[in-house]
């Protein structure tokens, strides 16, 4: 093999990781993307329950609400909310989080004897 066929070799090596190196970018920054959307629809979405239950939700509360979880839905199954994978997660590979668990342990400040503390002041 000649000096020529090796450079062009190597050439071609490297061509080939520069494209999936910037394919792995593209696919980080659409993520970041989507969890950046994500983030900002559940916020609102929690901002415009917390605003219904408590009675202060505008009269197109409810209305509000379903135009929300429909986007992040939609988002959802279009892109993912941003999960490691860049593909929208199943309920079996996704870890709900506390708030979603049933059953398990219950937060610290349930559990038996981890009730508030008290410290006495002489």
């Amino acid at each position: 093999m000649g000096l020529m066929d090796r450079v062009r070799d190597q050439a071609a090596q490297l061509a080939q990781k520069t494209q999936e190196a910037a394919q792995e970018g593209r696919v980080m920054l659409d993520q970041a993307q989507a969890r950046r959307r994500a983030d900002a629809m559940f916020r609102d979405l929690g901002a415009a329950v917390y605003a219904e239950r408590t009675g202060r939700g505008g009269p197109d509360g409810a209305a509000k609400i379903d135009r929300l979880v429909k986007a992040l839905s939609r988002q959802e199954a279009e892109q993912g909310l941003g999960d490691s994978s860049g593909q929208p997660s199943s309920k079996e590979d996704s870890d709900p989080g506390p708030s979603a668990k049933q059953g398990g342990d219950p937060p610290p400040s349930a559990k038996k004897g981890s009730g508030p503390q008290t410290t006495s002041m002489p």
